[in-house]
């Protein structure tokens, strides 16, 4: 992500109480790769990105539960065959 994304990502985690900080991967370089540490401090903090978007799955299904029985929405692979016109 980059330094807008990351800014969105750390707005929604505080809004959904998931604890996190996001940060560059090198600090010296704001416009590389950012991930999500444990702690702001680059020298022991560890990456917990994994971790924060489980957490945020399961905070979606919490909100979004879906009835038993309903198949998971997503992509699916078939065809469609469109009837003979006679």
């Amino acid at each position: 992500m980059n330094a807008e994304q990351a800014r969105q990502v750390d707005a929604t985690l505080r809004r959904l109480g998931i604890p996190g900080v996001v940060a560059p991967e090198d600090p010296e370089n704001a416009a590389g790769a950012w991930r999500v540490y444990d702690g702001a401090d680059p020298a022991i903090r560890q990456d917990i990105t994994a971790d924060v978007l489980a957490a945020f799955v399961a905070k979606f299904r919490e909100a979004n539960p879906e009835p038993p029985g309903k198949p998971q929405a997503g992509p699916m692979r078939g065809f469609i065959i469109p009837p003979e016109d006679n």
